[in-house]
């Protein structure tokens, strides 16, 4: 039995820590709107971290499976790589009470769950390290949780609709502002299609900082 499922464990222990980790991302999002007054997310029951509620078809299922496929390859030697995203958490921002503070706080919340996951592993792994063998999968797992989160969190932040980053930025902005926001967020899809398509199909711009950011955080992490 345990030989049947070693080969499979890189691509087990990735799909958990991304269902894992996109999960306490969006249920961050409802809570964060919740705690000020908002309970869209809970009557839609999203409110949850029950992952099933927040699968998207294609983020969460067929865009990971083309990602993972190549690394099932016998001899491909290609790494078991996720990218992929779940279902918005949706919010009603005239329910909160803070207005645009409001707004900013929700727009944070995912990214700063992935922060507190990243150090968490990251903390746990070099717990670890003392008190499990080297080729044990929890390691693997830890690992995995923090370069996934650190991915996440920074990815996030990039202020193009709808990534979490243009709601944190334009909720920083004068109300002046507004229609500018309502123009970025008309074409914030087709630029964010544009971003992914030269980094996946071009050169790696995103993947290039998010690691070099990656590892200066590990570093420091792990250095004392």
């Amino acid at each position: 039995m345990e030989q049947a499922i070693g080969p499979f464990l890189p691509v087990i222990i990735t799909v958990a820590a991304l269902l894992i980790s996109l999960t306490v991302h969006e249920f961050s999002h409802g809570f964060a709107a919740y705690l000020q007054g908002d309970e869209t997310a809970k009557r839609m029951g999203r409110l949850t971290l029950n992952p099933i509620p927040h699968i998207d078809p294609i983020g969460t299922l067929l865009v990971p499976a083309l990602f993972i496929l190549p690394s099932l390859i016998p001899g491909s030697g290609a790494p078991a790589m996720l990218f992929g995203w779940a279902k918005p958490v949706p919010f009603n921002p005239y329910n909160l009470r803070d207005g645009k503070r409001g707004i900013f706080r929700v727009g944070i919340a995912g990214p700063l769950a992935n922060a507190i996951l990243f150090l968490a592993s990251g903390f746990a792994l070099k717990y670890a390290f003392h008190i499990v063998q080297p080729d044990n999968f929890l390691l693997e797992f830890l690992r995995v949780m923090m370069g996934l989160n650190f991915a996440l969190m920074v990815f996030n932040l990039i202020p193009v609709p709808p990534l979490d980053g243009s709601q944190i930025f334009f909720s920083l902005l004068s109300s002046r502002y507004s229609h500018l926001q309502q123009k970025v967020e008309m074409f914030g899809s087709q630029a964010l299609m544009i971003l992914l398509f030269i980094e996946f199909a071009v050169y790696p711009i995103i993947g290039t900082f998010i690691g070099f950011l990656y590892s200066l955080a590990v570093y420091a992490l792990f250095s004392y």
